[in-house]
């Protein structure tokens, strides 16, 4: 596992707490989406960029 790959772990998880706090918050819908768009994308990334696959 190489630093950037943590850091986009890291960061989808951050992005994922985020997601749970405004759902329990009641925000809009719109803000939960696009936030929870950004936390799957960074977790995506973080795995793939993961050397286990090679």
């Amino acid at each position: 596992m190489n630093g950037l790959s943590t850091v986009f772990i890291l960061l989808g998880l951050f992005l994922l707490g985020g997601v749970i706090s405004f759902v329990k918050q009641g925000m809009s819908k719109g803000i939960i989406t696009l936030l929870g768009i950004g936390a799957t994308m960074a977790l995506l990334a973080g795995v793939l960029r993961l050397e286990v696959w090679n």
